[in-house]
């Protein structure tokens, strides 16, 4: 009789424990999903909000990268920069998301800034030879090597003021 209770407590306590183990990995995977799903949906930040580190002129920013680009990506790469100059040309890609490239017409080199798809509108309204502001996070430098000028980028640009 004692060694059939033994072996009922004894099944009871695994069943309870695989009880335990069971609810802990649900929540577990639970929590995962969650946060899987809430990263997946998430939306980034509008630059309006960013304050920008620094703010240049599109010759400035240019320069510093043709100088010395190692050390001006380590300033600026990943970083909200607000640049301004004058709107060399607007594109509009087959889908609709517009680039302003700020630059002097002199100069093959210029900053090309890929407007963020909520400012459409106003990246639409803009005319070249015009003087603009422009806020977004730098993403790297284009360098030509056949001495036709260079591209600093930025991406996920928004417009500050224009003139």
């Amino acid at each position: 009789m004692q060694v059939v209770l033994t072996i009922k407590n004894h099944t009871m306590k695994k069943r309870i424990n695989l009880k335990r183990i069971f609810l802990i990995l649900s929540a577990i995977a639970i929590a995962a999903a969650l946060y899987g799903y809430r990263e997946f949906n998430r939306k980034n930040k509008s630059l309006h909000d960013v304050e920008a580190i620094i703010h240049l002129k599109s010759a400035d920013l240019i320069t510093q990268f043709s100088t010395d680009e190692k050390k001006a990506m380590t300033a600026y790469a990943g970083k909200a920069v607000a640049v301004s100059g004058t709107v060399k040309t607007i594109d509009k890609d087959d889908k609709g998301f517009y680039t302003i490239v700020l630059g002097n017409n002199e100069s093959m080199s210029s900053v090309r800034c890929s407007i963020d798809s909520t400012e459409s509108s106003q990246a639409a309204a803009i005319q070249s030879n015009s003087t603009i502001s422009i806020k977004g996070i730098c993403t790297g430098y284009d360098a030509d090597e056949m001495g036709l000028g260079a591209d600093v980028i930025l991406n996920r640009c928004v417009i500050e003021t224009t003139k």
